[in-house]
């Protein structure tokens, strides 16, 4: 009697055994639950300290320069012509060259957004991109989108909130579909006072309030181009989060011990870095210096300026009255100026040291 063929099984059995094995797994795999992204947790490092050190004496080193510029083009600052004019002695200067932004960035520096208008300058955004709670604020968009969604687009976590006084939801088509849900808009502007009634029009709001009515104690990145009410809105900022310090010992136009000739201040304002568009209509420059040494002794350092050309190039007769800067926060523990690494997968995360906002110096 003839024996029946032998199954693929009986004659490659550790064949079979592998086969089964692959069909298994592939089961397991296919029919497990995708698992949600998880957010990163952070371990404090402090290789950081030291670069901002560096970078804070080389800072206050520059202060006796700029009094020395003052004193050459002035002799006081009520003297000083913000650009000077076309005629002898041409004196070699513009308002932009008292204010370097010498505090270099201590991480990587990249420009995001679209070339030309648009794009801005940040310091870090390798701090930010898997931050569980990543709060951005954006005010005065104009038409261009460009940097919102390109902070979304390089970020995990990160939300948005866009304001402009012209443009509320309307504006939501701007942002790629697949971003929208990380974005938040409204119709409204930002001030030095709360102005937000039902017969308000345009409705603005302090910074203050408008972070308590949206549950935030921080704002990782604040942006602002509001067009000429920068100097007031910036008081007002400054009023609602610090105080003056006493004991500062500045008194009238004398100079203080640390080169200001305002008062020092305490307390933390509540954003880790700030993007802002300085408009100079009018400004004198004694009231430019005043404002402007109001934002140093709060804490703000400038790393990066770009003096806006399209605006120039349209206004030869008036002057280079538009400049971009940008600040680090260097008071606080914001993300930017408090180093961390990530904590290892088979680490449980120590919760108090994850990144967050501000916190006492």
């Amino acid at each position: 009697m003839a024996k029946s063929p032998l199954s693929l099984g009986q004659r490659h059995p550790r064949y079979t055994i592998a086969l089964a094995a692959f069909i298994l797994c592939a089961y397991w795999f296919l029919s497990s639950p995708t698992p949600h992204p998880r957010a990163v947790a952070y371990k404090a490092n402090h290789d950081l300290k030291a670069r901002l050190e560096r970078e804070e004496r080389k800072y206050r080193d520059m202060l006796p320069q700029r009094q020395d510029l003052i004193t050459r083009f002035g002799p006081t600052p009520a003297q000083v012509v913000m650009f000077p004019p076309d005629q002898d002695p041409w004196p070699p200067y513009t308002v932009w060259d008292f204010f370097p932004p010498i505090y270099n960035c201590p991480h990587e520096l990249d420009r995001l957004g679209a070339l030309g208008d648009g794009g801005k300058w940040m310091c870090g955004i390798s701090r930010i991109q898997d931050k569980p709670d990543c709060v951005i604020y954006s005010f005065g968009i104009d038409s261009s989108y460009s940097f919102e969604a390109t902070l979304l687009q390089s970020t995990q976590f990160c939300e948005v909130w866009i304001y402009d006084s012209t443009k509320g939801e309307d504006a939501r088509h701007h942002i790629p579909k697949s971003l929208r849900h990380r974005a938040h808009f409204g119709k409204l502007a930002l001030g030095a006072s709360d102005r937000h009634g039902p017969g308000d029009d345009p409705k603005t709001w302090t910074l203050k309030s408008l972070m308590s009515e949206n549950g935030h104690s921080h704002i990782d990145f604040l942006r602002l181009d509001v067009e000429g009410w920068e100097w007031e809105t910036f008081r007002s900022i400054i009023r609602d989060f610090t105080m003056e310090r006493v004991s500062s010992g500045a008194n009238g136009n004398s100079k203080n011990a640390t080169g200001w000739s305002v008062p020092e201040r305490e307390g933390v304002l509540p954003f880790g870095q700030l993007q802002i568009e300085l408009h100079v209509w009018n400004q004198r420059f004694q009231d430019f210096l005043e404002w402007w040494e109001l934002l140093e002794v709060s804490g703000l350092r400038p790393f990066h300026h770009e003096i806006n050309l399209v605006y120039a190039n349209y206004n030869r007769h008036s002057g280079i009255e538009l400049a971009e800067y940008s600040f680090l926060n260097i008071r606080g523990d914001n993300a930017f100026i408090k180093d961390y690494v990530p904590v290892s997968p088979d680490q449980e995360p120590d919760v108090r040291n994850i990144r967050h906002g501000p916190g006492p110096e």
